[in-house]
């Protein structure tokens, strides 16, 4: 599933094309809610989280969120697309001369802002590549984390819950445990506030590191541990590990050496 750099990013891509036009096509074959019409003003495009948000004129925004297979793509009116056609779930072209299209999209959906949010936007903590200084929100993400995660819920789990703070994927989740020399299987229970504030103000800062980046590096320029089992690691030669924890068997990956789990007895 693409991060929230990975969303900021595309917003800051699409916005110069977008932002300040008109619309001059808008196609979006399982759009959920009411289309803009052709000659609206694009007001703006941002990132909230993993979801990139396409402002329109007279209050309608268009959402889209990519999971794991959607990505957007900008190309010169009567390009050729480097996807099929029929994989397109939005089109919005802009009196720029330019398209962005949004491949394999499994949300795509409209909503009048003022009119209250959809669930899914209104119910996201704190977006971490937007929260700057990072420590303005940390109290916040500190009260979310023991509202929404219980005592049994994994650190990887909970740095993963969107309603704890917005950005953080499965490769932000890694590095910042490892980062923190914490292993992303323990028990929040084992899990302090000073502990807790140091893992997020950590993947904050990487995510942050990462905006307007195309390859992304945490540390030593390139990345610790993610997509790394059985390499060496970085610090301490330790054979990375990997495996699959939680309700959605998201993968994690760690040092078994320099983030030991904690002893429960």
């Amino acid at each position: 599933m693409p991060e929230g750099d990975t969303l900021f990013n595309a917003a800051a891509r699409l916005r110069p094309v977008l932002a300040g036009h008109r619309l001059t096509r808008f196609e979006a074959p399982r759009l959920r809610g009411r289309p803009p019409a052709v000659g609206t003003a694009i007001e703006g495009v941002e990132a909230h989280g993993k979801n990139l948000l396409v402002h329109f004129a007279g209050g309608l925004t268009l959402r889209t969120h990519l999971r794991m297979s959607g990505s957007w793509h900008i190309y010169r009116e009567g390009e050729r697309w480097q996807k099929p056609a029929h994989l397109a779930r939005a089109v919005v072209g802009a009196d720029s001369g330019w398209l962005a299209v949004c491949f394999q999209a499994p949300v795509v959906e409209t909503y009048r802002r003022g009119g209250g949010e959809p669930d899914a936007l209104a119910g996201l903590g704190p977006d971490l590549c937007r929260a700057v200084p990072v420590d303005a929100v940390l109290a916040q993400v500190l009260e979310r984390s023991r509202r929404f995660a219980g005592q049994a819920t994994t650190l990887g789990e909970a740095l993963l819950d969107q309603r704890i703070a917005a950005g953080i994927g499965n490769v932000y989740k890694s590095e910042a445990c490892f980062a923190a020399r914490l292993h992303p299987g323990t028990s929040m229970a084992l899990v302090g506030d000073a502990d807790r504030a140091r893992v997020w103000r950590l993947a904050a800062e990487q995510l942050q590191a990462n905006l307007g980046r195309a390859r992304r590096a945490t540390y030593g320029g390139g990345l610790a541990v993610y997509g790394r089992a059985g390499r060496p690691c970085p610090r301490c030669g330790t054979s990375i590990a990997r495996t699959r924890h939680g309700d959605q068997a998201r993968t994690s990956y760690w040092c078994p050496r320099c983030q030991p789990l904690p002893e429960t007895s």
